[in-house]
């Protein structure tokens, strides 16, 4: 496929473009500073661009199969970058053709699946602590759940450096029990795997180790 990767230069995105590279996909980088994705192939173009320009970006997507997005936010702040930033790619989109769409979101999005300490005593807690990046990404998931799309969203919990395994649990539209954290390189790989399986279109789905 050719894909246009938003966020690529992040922890997660990278390893989105390094798999992607490695199951030979063309792959479009678009990134706000170049610097920081020190990736060298044949099959990748790394662009600079603002993703919250819908204008600056449409000529990005011309010609892609589809577009990924690993943006977050990376901190506790008051943040809307990943909502601006859904709303500028879907404006996008459809100028340049492309309508199939997977973004991380979070599993803090939802308590479906949770078990009783985790909805009722350890949810509250961390949406007060994540209220900021967490309620960022539900207003992004309701655009994208809102848009006409071929959209999936990919729900992680907790994420660590650990090494790519190629293992982890999903479940469409809940968490899952016991699902407390999953290495950036397996949601890189849940991300690709969305692309190419028709019946994730239209799902939230959470992914967890």
């Amino acid at each position: 496929m050719n894909i246009t990767v938003f966020g690529a230069s992040g922890r997660t995105g990278e390893h989105v473009v390094q798999q992607a590279l490695t199951a030979k996909h063309q792959v479009t980088a678009v990134v706000r500073n170049r610097a920081k994705l020190q990736l060298h192939h044949p099959a990748l173009t790394i662009v600079q661009a603002d993703v919250l320009d819908p204008t600056a970006i449409t000529e990005h997507l011309i010609g892609r199969d589809a577009v990924i997005s690993a943006l977050g936010a990376g901190n506790l702040k008051p943040t809307t970058i990943c909502a601006d930033s859904a709303e500028s790619i879907l404006r996008a989109m459809p100028k340049a053709g492309v309508r199939r769409l997977v973004v991380v979101s979070t599993s803090g999005a939802t308590t479906e699946g949770d078990d009783p300490f985790t909805r009722y005593l350890l949810k509250p807690i961390l949406n007060r602590v994540f209220r900021h990046p967490w309620g960022d990404m539900r207003r992004m998931e309701e655009l994208i759940m809102a848009s006409d799309t071929d959209w999936t969203i990919v729900r992680p919990p907790r994420l660590t450096n650990a090494p790519h395994t190629g293992v982890y649990r999903i479940a469409n539209g809940r968490n899952i029990p016991g699902g407390n954290s999953i290495p950036r390189a397996d949601l890189a790989d849940a991300l690709l795997h969305a692309l190419t399986v028709p019946s994730t279109v239209g799902t939230a789905r959470t992914v967890a180790t």
